[in-house]
C-alpha cells in the first residue's frame, strides 16, 4: 500500500498556483473579518490548500504574531495572511502589521482593498509573495504591473465588495486569463469541484472560497450563522451601498432590508451608518443573533448543503473535481463517426 504522502501526491491537482505557494491543491480559503483565525487556516493548509489568517482580526500587531503562533501549532504547512487596506479616518497601523507579517516569518499574503503597491516594495524585499484580490481586469493588470505573484479574482457572484461592474465570473475568469501571465485564482460562487473544474477550465490556477469555509465546523462563528447558509438560497443576498458605489453582497435580513430601503429612497451614508458598524456585524458571528447587524455572504450558499471540517471540505472538492475532469475527458469530440458524416 502506498503511504499517506505518496497517496497525497497521486490526488494533487497540481496547478501554476500550487507550484508558486508549494502547496498540494489550488484551493484557497480567503481572509475574513472575524472568521480568519488559527483553527480554520491550518485546517485548511494541513488538507493541501491554503488557509488564510485575517491580520486585522487581531486587534494589534502583537496579537496577529500570537495568532500566527497558534496556527503554527496546527500546521506545519504554508498559510497565508490577509491585509485588508482600506482608506479610513483613523486607519489601523498597517506598516506596523506588515512588519509582524514578516517578523513571524510568513512568506505568503493577500492583499485586498486599495492597491497594493505602496507595500509591494517592502514584501519583496522580505521574500514575500502576494495575491491581490481584484474585481475588474483592469485592476489585475495593474497588480501584475506592480509586482504581485497572483490575484485573487472576485466575480459579481462573491460575498463583500464585487465591484462596480456586475461582471459574473463566467466572463470575467477567461477575461482575466487572456490578459495576465501571472497564475489567478477565482472567487465567487465557488464551493464545490464543479466550480473548481469550471474554474481550471475557463483558464484559472484555482479557487477563492469564503462562504464554503464559513460554513466549516472550523469556523468561529455561531451554529445559527452556518445553519441559515445550508437552508438559504442564492436569493438570500441583498446588495448594498449601490447608490454610494461601495456596493457589498450581504445576507438577507431585515437590517440589510432598512438599508436597501433607506440609500433607495435617497438617504445617505450617515443615515445608514449605524445599522452597518462592524460591531454590530461582529455580534451576528459571535452572539449567533441573524438580525443583529449586516453580514456578508456570497450566492454559494445556494449550493451549499451541509456543515463540515474545512479539511473534508478540501478533500471532498478535489475529488469531484477530478471526477468531472474524467467525465469531460470521455465526452464525444464531434464529427468523427457523425450519422451525417
Amino acid at each position: 500500500m502506498p503511504d499517506a504522502a505518496t497517496a497525497t501526491a497521486s490526488t494533487a491537482l497540481r496547478t501554476r498556483l500550487t507550484d508558486l505557494l508549494a502547496i498540494e491543491h489550488p484551493i484557497v480559503q480567503g481572509g475574513m473579518m472575524w472568521v480568519g483565525r488559527a483553527e480554520l487556516a491550518a485546517a485548511v493548509s494541513e488538507a493541501g490548500g491554503l488557509g488564510i489568517i485575517t491580520a486585522l482580526t487581531q486587534p494589534t500587531p502583537a496579537g496577529l504574531v500570537r495568532e500566527i503562533e497558534r496556527t503554527r501549532k496546527f500546521t506545519d504547512k504554508p498559510f497565508g495572511v490577509n491585509l485588508t487596506i482600506l482608506p479610513t479616518i483613523n486607519p489601523p497601523p498597517y506598516d506596523a502589521y506588515r512588519r509582524a507579517i514578516v517578523d513571524a516569518g510568513v512568506t505568503i499574503v493577500e492583499t485586498a482593498g486599495s492597491s497594493p503597491e505602496p507595500h509591494m516594495d517592502f514584501f519583496t524585499d522580505h521574500g514575500v509573495r502576494v495575491i491581490h484580490k481584484c474585481t475588474s481586469v483592469r485592476h489585475a493588470v495593474t497588480a501584475e504591473r506592480v509586482g504581485v505573484a497572483a490575484v485573487s479574482m472576485n466575480g459579481f457572484e462573491c460575498a463583500g465588495h464585487p465591484g462596480e461592474d456586475d461582471i459574473p465570473g463566467l466572463v470575467l475568469i477567461p477575461a482575466v486569463a487572456d490578459r495576465l501571465t501571472i497564475p489567478f485564482l477565482a472567487s465567487g460562487g465557488f464551493c464545490d469541484g464543479r466550480g473548481l473544474a469550471a474554474a481550471l477550465a475557463l483558464g484559472a490556477d484555482g479557487v477563492n472560497m469564503g462562504t464554503r469555509f464559513l460554513c466549516s465546523t472550523e469556523a468561529p462563528v455561531a451554529d445559527t450563522v452556518k445553519r441559515r447558509i445550508v437552508t438559504a438560497t442564492e436569493r438570500d443576498t441583498h446588495l448594498i451601498f449601490r447608490e454610494l458605489r461601495n456596493t457589498a453582497r450581504v445576507a438577507r435580513n431585515s437590517v440589510s432590508d432598512e438599508v436597501v430601503r433607506i440609500l433607495a429612497s435617497g438617504g445617505t451614508f450617515p443615515d445608514v451608518q449605524a445599522l452597518v458598524s462592524g460591531a454590530r456585524g461582529r455580534r451576528v458571528f459571535e452572539e449567533g443573533d441573524l438580525e443583529a447587524g449586516i453580514w456578508s455572504v456570497g450566492l454559494a450558499q445556494g449550493l451549499i448543503r451541509d456543515i463540515a471540517p474545512a479539511g473534508e471540505l478540501v478533500g471532498r472538492i478535489v475529488r469531484e473535481a477530478r471526477a468531472v475532469i474524467a467525465r469531460l475527458g470521455g465526452l464525444p469530440t464531434g464529427a468523427s463517426g457523425s450519422a451525417n458524416g
